[in-house]
């Protein structure tokens, strides 16, 4: 219940408190900041208390404005779930906004397409390749109903509110070599140059302490945060680098994969809103994602799939 407080300003005011500043919301909603900030001045008269206040050059939300937001969360969770029962009905269900990590891109959506084109044909899927930290954010601020993302061993992801997890499965990483290489193991890639995502990401700090454990710093020539760059520069013989399986499904590229110590795994899961988890779109992409799951992981099971040392 609103309260009788207008619906849509009550999602500008969470989408405030959620990317922190009126320029980002109106980029995100398409709006003018000036339209976005006239309706959140609107919004302070129908509730008649301060919602915001100045922060130097921008705005924040005083603590009543953090409670009309934590409202405003909660109305919009109860619409969804509305909407979401509405429905159930329907032949064709609403269109489904993926947000989807460049592996799973690449090994999964082709895919999940087909088998949704059989078993849901009228349905309409949009799908945006983006960084799972970009991802998760975005569905809680409901950018996008699902994402597809994945953690490193010892680098859980944050649990944002609101949004369940569902796994997907678990992905085997490799260290990965030219054909050529004369490397047989991570111990005799310490004076290789490597190629790694950028600072800052969990992948990257990952495989760093991968290095250090296996007693050497690594040389790290190269970033990248194409997976495909990566690989593209390792076939060649420029560089070493840890690669999930799942980014090599149908690459042309020739890669050598060596088996790491102890043999780790990134897990892939998906996460939406728990006010839409159960509406007929989602339920569908996510069954139709782990049948696309396990199909990817069949094929990476034949021996004759991707040459790897054990």
């Amino acid at each position: 219940m609103s309260m009788g407080w207008s619906t849509h300003r009550l999602l500008l005011l969470r989408e405030l408190q959620l990317r922190g500043t009126i320029t980002a919301v109106a980029a995100a909603l398409n709006y003018s900041p000036s339209t976005v900030s006239q309706q959140l001045a609107q919004l302070e008269q129908e509730v008649g208390v301060s919602l915001l206040q100045a922060d130097g050059r921008r705005v924040r939300l005083t603590a009543q404005g953090e409670a009309v937001a934590e409202h405003a969360a909660r109305v919009l969770a109860l619409e969804e779930r509305v909407r979401e029962d509405l429905d159930l009905d329907n032949p064709i269900p609403a269109p489904v906004r993926i947000s989807a990590l460049q592996t799973s891109a690449r090994a999964l959506l082709p895919r999940m397409l087909d088998m949704l084109g059989v078993s849901h044909p009228g349905l309409r899927i949009e799908a945006w390749v983006v960084p799972p930290e970009e991802g998760l954010f975005e569905v809680e601020a409901r950018g996008f109903d699902l994402v597809i993302a994945e953690q490193y061993p010892g680098h859980t992801r944050e649990r944002r509110p609101g949004l369940d997890r569902v796994t997907l499965g678990r992905d085997p990483i490799r260290l990965a070599v030219s054909p050529d290489s004369p490397i047989r193991s991570l111990e005799e890639a310490a004076e290789a140059p490597w190629i790694m995502e950028p600072v800052g990401t969990a992948v990257r700090t990952w495989s760093v302490q991968q290095c250090r454990a296996a007693g050497f710093e690594p040389d790290v020539r190269y970033s990248a945060a194409d997976l495909l760059a990566q690989v593209r520069l390792i076939s060649a013989g420029h560089a070493v680098g840890l690669l999930p399986e799942q980014l090599l499904a149908g690459d042309e590229s020739p890669v050598r994969l060596i088996d790491l110590p102890g043999n780790p795994h990134r897990e892939l899961f998906t996460a939406a809103r728990e006010s839409s988890r159960e509406s007929p779109g989602i339920v569908a992409v996510r069954q139709a994602l782990r049948q696309a799951f396990g199909d990817a992981t069949a094929v990476f099971e034949d021996p004759h799939a991707m040459p790897h040392i054990g």
